[in-house]
């Protein structure tokens, strides 16, 4: 068995694609791999009145010909059946993920990750969608009690985000269990690269270095993640539709590897080739119970169920795409999208 193959799978090619949260981080570079690798794909990007389609507004001219884009809102149950009419698999990504946000207004975290999710659900189920891969997150764990976190690890929400994720997941999986409905639940853990929110630490140091700072603003540097560069991600949702012995499962998709944010800003400084201070400021850090301590994947789930393993992986895979990451972000046109002076929550 090799990466990407597993032993039962289910053809992708041939099948109309939807891909919710198609204008976000992960979302664009999923759309955009589906398209590169011949599929008929529509992309579900949030109603906007300039008509903007997010990050696919960046896309090749060649991926934006071939998409099918839904200009609509996953809260909305009717908008929701009609962008899946059609549509044979469905890659669920849409949600709010920013935590801080999540402690200023978990009313509408609430109402994206876990309607949202709901209406996904019921829509599949109706429409008889031959398969679901629906989006979880690391931050459902919490801080580890045991490395590396298996699928069978304790849910441990400790922000108004995770519970909703939580919430949603088990939406996903009662769905499976009560209707049948081929859902797999995909868990990716700390997502990073091109495009990748101002919110997130990576970006957040390299905007910063890039911006003339040597100085930089950060919250904690002591907790560790488990960081797998969007290319690794975007792999494992497609090896995860295609297996069918996923389905039903939670599937851990992360690196293997932990390191600390404090090391991860010392790497990045490297890459960059300049000093860089870290002080804390206080708007930055979690309350202290809040605060996820550690996050150290296995996937040897996703391994055996999907083929799937990452290609950036251990230190001198994490090296390679922080390179990639700092590239992408350090062009002047790309640079410029971001507010360096500004805490993005």
């Amino acid at each position: 068995m090799t990466a990407d193959t597993a032993g039962d799978e289910m053809e992708l090619h041939g099948r109309k694609i939807l891909v919710t949260g198609a204008d976000g981080f992960i979302g664009s570079h999923l759309t955009e791999e589906l398209v590169r690798r011949g599929h008929d794909v529509r992309a579900f990007v949030l109603y906007n009145s300039f008509n903007s389609w997010g990050w696919l507004d960046d896309s090749p001219a060649e991926v934006r010909g071939k998409l099918d884009v839904f200009a609509g809102d996953v809260r909305d149950p009717h908008c929701v059946r009609e962008a899946m009419a059609g549509c044979d698999v469905v890659f669920h990504l849409a949600a709010l993920i920013a935590i801080p946000y999540s402690y200023r207004a978990p009313q509408h975290v609430a109402d994206v990750n876990v309607t949202g999710t709901l209406n996904v659900l019921q829509a599949a189920r109706q429409l008889g969608v031959g398969r679901v891969v629906h989006t979880s997150t690391s931050e459902v764990y919490g801080t580890a009690r045991f490395v590396p976190i298996t699928e069978e690890h304790p849910l441990q929400p400790q922000s108004p985000y995770a519970a909703t994720k939580v919430a949603a997941d088990a939406l996903a999986l009662s769905f499976h269990k009560s209707f049948g409905t081929p859902v797999t639940v995909c868990r990716p853990f700390n997502t990073y690269g091109p495009r990748q929110s101002a919110r997130a630490v990576i970006p957040s140091v390299v905007i910063q270095v890039a911006s003339g700072k040597r100085a930089i603003k950060l919250g904690a540097t002591h907790p560790t993640r488990d960081f797998n560069y969007v290319a690794d991600t975007v792999r494992g949702f497609l090896a995860v539709a295609a297996a069918d012995r996923a389905v039903g499962e939670v599937v851990n998709v992360g690196s293997n590897f932990e390191v600390s944010v404090g090391e991860t800003v010392g790497l990045i400084a490297e890459l960059m080739g300049v000093p860089v201070e870290v002080r804390t400021e206080e708007a930055r850090l979690r309350p202290a119970a809040s605060e996820v301590e550690r996050l150290w994947a296995s996937n040897a789930r996703a391994r055996e169920l999907a083929g799937w393993a990452p290609e950036y992986a251990g230190r001198d895979g994490f090296r390679r795409g922080l390179a990639e990451t700092v590239a992408w972000f350090t062009r002047p046109e790309n640079l410029a999208r971001y507010k360096a002076d500004v805490y993005n929550i």
